[in-house]
């Protein structure tokens, strides 16, 4: 059985589904984009809403009460290639208040004439903010795209401290 909550975040209501203690997805646009874009195996199965998802759930209250590394605490898993699954692990790797190139990102994955697909991964990340897509920039700084809108991303930098 999954479990799936939601909580006020500064950016808007944050949803959450998860596997026990394993994340599967989180973004801020609502479960049923949520379900619609995780694994058939993972959305199929009974879904059990709750107030909290142990330990989950008060990870990412910690992050957005200001401890930025909590998040940091918090177990995922979401479907993609070999090279999507490396993208992702760099990204949790990007500190809170820094950002990395889509370039960067790209050859830190181990392959650095990826960017488009590096870009690809940021895009299809279903686990936002907790694999931090956000902390992405393009190649000078411009903050470049966002899932849930540039208003969002940029929200969430300048909480992390990264923008002013």
């Amino acid at each position: 059985m999954l479990f799936q909550t939601s909580l006020k975040a500064p950016v808007g209501t944050l949803y959450l589904i998860s596997d026990e203690h394993i994340l599967l997805a989180a973004g801020f646009s609502g479960f049923d984009d949520l379900l619609s874009r995780m694994s058939p195996d993972d959305s199929s199965r009974d879904i059990k809403s709750v107030r909290n998802i142990p330990v989950i759930s008060d990870l990412v209250k910690d992050y957005f009460d200001g401890d930025l590394s909590a998040i940091n605490g918090i177990h995922v898993r979401q479907p993609g290639g070999e090279f999507f699954q490396s993208v992702w692990k760099v990204m949790r790797k990007i500190p809170a208040g820094k950002t990395m190139s889509y370039a960067e990102l790209a050859k830190r994955a181990g392959s650095e004439n990826a960017v488009r697909a590096a870009g690809s991964a940021c895009a299809r990340n279903l686990i936002a903010p907790i694999v931090p897509c956000h902390r992405v920039v393009k190649t000078g700084g411009a903050l470049g795209n966002y899932a849930f809108g540039l208003h969002a991303k940029e929200s969430l930098l300048k909480f992390e401290g990264a923008l002013k």
